[in-house]
């Protein structure tokens, strides 16, 4: 049983010092003996439990899909709370993912270490909500839901990734709990406009 626990224990150090390299580093600037030493574990350790760097960061985005509080994976009932929330789960829970992302999709274009199928499954399921809630009649007509998708991906995370500019249009920074609630407020009221109650 203490073989178990510290096994899981281990991985959990691994896996938490392998996101602080890859977030800070970006995927190709990440190394296994840096995640390794941070994770006080041996370099032939980690190859024991991943196959390598990619596998590894792959683990790493799975871990993240499935590690955060319960109330970031609760879908607002209210669709037009649905923009407000992604933004709270995004800045309070997701910021050095989003930022990362955005790091990784300049740094190389054509690399899609960036991406693993259960992302792209989220960022489906995502669009999937959205065709519903037209089928429902709660999008006006005209508005297509892929595009309504990205665009509230878009205005959730924008701030996060540009904070400088964020600063620059409001004069608050990005993770001041008042900005925080000032554009929670803002893409409450933006969605009020476009969902039909």
């Amino acid at each position: 049983m203490g073989k178990i626990r510290n096994a899981e224990r281990t991985q959990k150090n691994i896996l938490e010092a392998a996101r602080n390299e890859f977030f800070n580093k970006g995927f190709k600037g990440a190394r296994i003996e840096s995640i390794a030493e941070n994770a006080g574990v041996k370099k032939q350790l980690i190859y024991h439990y991943y196959k390598g760097k990619k596998e590894l960061y792959e683990a790493v985005l799975a871990n993240l899909a499935t590690s955060g509080p319960e109330w970031a994976t609760r879908v607002p009932d209210n669709p037009q709370h649905i923009a407000e929330h992604r933004y709270n789960v995004n800045s309070k829970e997701r910021a050095d993912f989003i930022k990362f992302t955005a790091w990784q999709a300049l740094e190389s274009q054509a690399d899609q270490t960036s991406w693993n199928k259960s992302g792209e499954l989220a960022l489906q399921s995502y669009v999937a909500y959205w065709k519903e809630q037209k089928d429902k009649g709660v999008l006006p007509p005209d508005l297509e839901p892929e595009l309504l998708a990205l665009a509230i991906t878009a205005l959730t995370t924008y701030p996060i990734i540009f904070s400088d500019i964020a600063k620059i249009f409001t004069g608050s920074d990005e993770s001041d709990p008042e900005f925080q609630r000032r554009w929670s407020e803002f893409l409450t009221n933006l969605s009020g406009h476009i969902i039909k109650n």
